[in-house]
C-alpha cells in the first residue's frame, strides 16, 4: 500500500454543493481513503493508494462531472 496526497486543482466550482459532489465522487473512488475539497481554494486535497489508482483516474471523475481539472 502506497498512500500518497495529490493536490488537485479544480475549475467551475461555484457553490457548497458543487464542492460535496466532487468531493463525494472522489471518496468514493477505488483506492482513494480520503478526499477534502476547498471551495475557495479551488483544491481537492486526496490521500489515495498509488497501487490501486492513479492521479489521472482522479482527474477523469472530476472532469466526468463537468468541472475542468487543469493539466
Amino acid at each position: 500500500m502506497a498512500i500518497q496526497t495529490l493536490n488537485l486543482p479544480v475549475r467551475g466550482m461555484t457553490c457548497a454543493n458543487c464542492a460535496r459532489t466532487v468531493e463525494r465522487r472522489l471518496a468514493g473512488t477505488p483506492g482513494v481513503t480520503k478526499a477534502a475539497v476547498d471551495l475557495q481554494a479551488a483544491t481537492a486535497t486526496v490521500e489515495y493508494d498509488a497501487d490501486v489508482v492513479k492521479p489521472e483516474t482522479l482527474a477523469s471523475a472530476v472532469r466526468a462531472l463537468g468541472y475542468e481539472v487543469p493539466a
